[in-house]
């Protein structure tokens, strides 16, 4: 009795072994699962930053406005007849040409 109970339990363990390392067993669907879910998050990402590069496209296309401001920005284009200030913050600076700067204007 002892010699069938020990190969029924062999048995249904040579039969479970397909179930969880096999080929399609639940190891490798989880692994496959949470791969899918990784994807999906890069897959979200993706469209919302081809989203946002296609407002801009569009943006270009139709209006000056936002060639315009591209141009200031990155470029530094002024329009004509136009008078271009730049302020510069004293506390930005460092303290050496801080300190340069208030004795050059007393």
């Amino acid at each position: 009795m002892r010699w069938i109970k020990l190969i029924l339990a062999a048995l249904i363990m040579l039969l479970q072994y397909p179930l969880w390392l096999g080929k399609g067993g639940w190891l490798k669907v989880w692994d496959i699962d949470r791969q899918v879910n990784a994807q999906r998050q890069i897959n979200q990402q993706t469209q919302a930053r081809n989203a946002v590069l296609d407002a801009e496209v569009r943006d270009l296309k139709q209006g000056t406005e936002a060639i315009e401001e591209r141009a200031r920005s990155e470029l530094g284009m002024v329009k004509r007849d136009e008078i271009f200030f730049q302020i510069i913050d004293n506390k930005l600076l460092p303290p050496a040409s801080a300190a340069r700067d208030t004795k050059a204007a007393h």
